[in-house]
C-alpha cells in the first residue's frame, strides 16, 4: 500500500478558503481535521485491494485520500457542488498516483441509483452528516445489492440506536431496519476535538456485514416496523391495530405468528417482525 499525505487542520482550512467554503449545518458539514483519526477510520474500515468503496460525503478529501491507497476503486458521492469539483484536483496534487481511481458524483446520497456505478461498490465507508445517516445506509444497502460491509461515522447516539439489539430501551426502527440487512457493531467513538467546526457531541463508528435477510416482503416488513415503533410504549396489539384493521385483527395474527400480543415492539427480532408480516398477508 502506497503512502500518501493526509489533510491536516492547516490543509483543511486552506482549501476552505480557496472554495469560499464554510461548514453549514443545513448539510451536516464537520470535517475531520486530525490526520490520525482519519488513519485510525481508514483501518477500522478492513478494506482489501480489490473492494470498491463508495464514500458519501467526501467533503474536502481527508478520508477519501487515507481510503485511496488500500482499494481498487473509490466512487465519492458528494451533494456539494463546491466540493464535488475540488476534490479531483486535492487528489491529483496529494496522490496522483491514486487519482485513476477515484471517480466523484455530484449527486444527493439518496437519489443514488445502481445505474450511477460502472463497477459496483463492495463496502461503503464514510463520516455521514448526522441528520441523514441511517437513511443514507438503509437507501445504500437497499439500491446497492454487492455492497457487503461498511464502517460510517455517525453521533455516538445514532451509532448507539443503530447497533441496539431486541429488549434495550433505544431499540427501534433504526435498528430493526438494518437487521434486515445486516449485522451492525460499535467499532470505536471519535471525540469532538477532531473536527471543523467542533460539534456539540461526540462521535462513533459503526461496521457493518450483509447477511441473507428473512424470508418475505422488505417493504411489507418494513410496515409493521413503523407501526410497532409509532407508539412504542403501547403492547402489539394495540400498537398494530392500526395496520392490522383492529385490535382483535392483531391479536389473530400476533397469535399466528408466535408472538405474545402483550409484548412490545422493542422485544421482536427481525425474523419476528417478517414473521408478523407474513402471517397477515396469509389471514
Amino acid at each position: 500500500m502506497r503512502v500518501v499525505e493526509l489533510l491536516g487542520a492547516k490543509d483543511i482550512r486552506q482549501i476552505a478558503t480557496a472554495l469560499s467554503v464554510r461548514p453549514t449545518k443545513t448539510l451536516g458539514q464537520n470535517f475531520v481535521i486530525d490526520a490520525n483519526t482519519v488513519r485510525r477510520i481508514a483501518d477500522a474500515a478492513r478494506l482489501t485491494d480489490e473492494d470498491v468503496v463508495v464514500e458519501v460525503g467526501p467533503g474536502l478529501g481527508s478520508l477519501t485520500l487515507a481510503l485511496l491507497p488500500r482499494c481498487a476503486r473509490l466512487h465519492a458521492v458528494e451533494i456539494d457542488g463546491r466540493l464535488a469539483g475540488a476534490l479531483r484536483p486535492t487528489v491529483e496534487a496529494r496522490a496522483p498516483r491514486e487519482a485513476a481511481k477515484l471517480t466523484v458524483h455530484h449527486v444527493d446520497a439518496m437519489t443514488v441509483a445502481a445505474t450511477e456505478f460502472d463497477v459496483m461498490p463492495t463496502a461503503l465507508v464514510a463520516n455521514l452528516p448526522y441528520n441523514v445517516a441511517v437513511p443514507v445506509v438503509l437507501h445504500m444497502l437497499a439500491v446497492l445489492p454487492e455492497l457487503r460491509r461498511g464502517l460510517v461515522m455517525v453521533q455516538a447516539e445514532v451509532a448507539e440506536r443503530m447497533t441496539a439489539g431486541p429488549g434495550s430501551k433505544i431499540y427501534g426502527v433504526p435498528s430493526a431496519k438494518l437487521a434486515w440487512y445486516a449485522s451492525c457493531r460499535r467499532a470505536g467513538s471519535v471525540p469532538r476535538g477532531v473536527f471543523w467546526p467542533v460539534p456539540n457531541v461526540d462521535s462513533g463508528l459503526v461496521a457493518f456485514e450483509r447477511r441473507e435477510p428473512p424470508s418475505g416482503d422488505r417493504k411489507k416488513v418494513f410496515e409493521v416496523i413503523d407501526a410497532a415503533f409509532a407508539q412504542r410504549r403501547k403492547i402489539l396489539r394495540g400498537a398494530l391495530a392500526g395496520w392490522a384493521g383492529g385490535m382483535d385483527a392483531a391479536e389473530r395474527v400476533l397469535t399466528a405468528a408466535g408472538i405474545d400480543p402483550r409484548l412490545r415492539g422493542e422485544a421482536l427480532d427481525i425474523a419476528e417482525f417478517a414473521r408478523i408480516a407474513a402471517h397477515r398477508e396469509a389471514a
